[in-house]
């Protein structure tokens, strides 16, 4: 009887361990939706570490007009995450937008452009075209900001 109650309390143990793990697992998908939020609070802040659009790059979503174009050198993509734990969306979301746009920035400056344009959202690959905002998807862990655009030389 003995070794049988220890096999119980063993058994009840694996199976309360395993129902915790699948609860857990249920409430990370839970909180993993996407939204959409405003680009231009974005472009004017600061990194933590100090990093933030030094004005080199202008950056054009969607179908934003934008001086004429001299010289296309690229369609490029980025996808970045950051930890969104004990932050609100709003401010995952910001500071992951953030990271991609300085992403573009340093692309742009690497192949001698000066704009990137035609920014889309490219979550999973899923385009999707926003002129003034942008798509963020945010979870318990993570959230994520994936976005597409053409590097360019316009006219100034």
């Amino acid at each position: 009887m003995a070794t049988m109650s220890k096999f119980s309390t063993f058994s009840k143990a694996v199976l309360l361990g395993a129902a915790f793990v699948l609860g857990a697992v249920q409430v990370t998908e839970a909180r993993n939706g996407m939204d959409i939020f405003p680009v231009e609070p974005v472009l004017k802040m600061t990194g933590k570490d100090g990093e933030r659009l030094d004005g080199t790059v202008a950056f054009y979503f969607g179908n934003t007009p934008h001086p004429p174009v001299l010289e296309h050198l690229g369609n490029y993509t980025t996808n970045k995450k950051t930890n969104s734990v004990n932050k609100s969306d709003v401010e995952a979301c910001n500071w992951v937008l953030l990271s991609a746009l300085l992403s573009l920035q340093q692309r742009a400056k690497n192949e001698g452009g000066n704009a990137v344009i035609n920014i889309k959202s490219y979550y999973k690959k899923d385009e999707q075209s926003y002129d003034n905002e942008f798509e963020c998807h945010a979870g318990a862990f993570v959230a994520g900001v994936a976005l597409k655009g053409d590097v360019v030389k316009l006219k100034k």
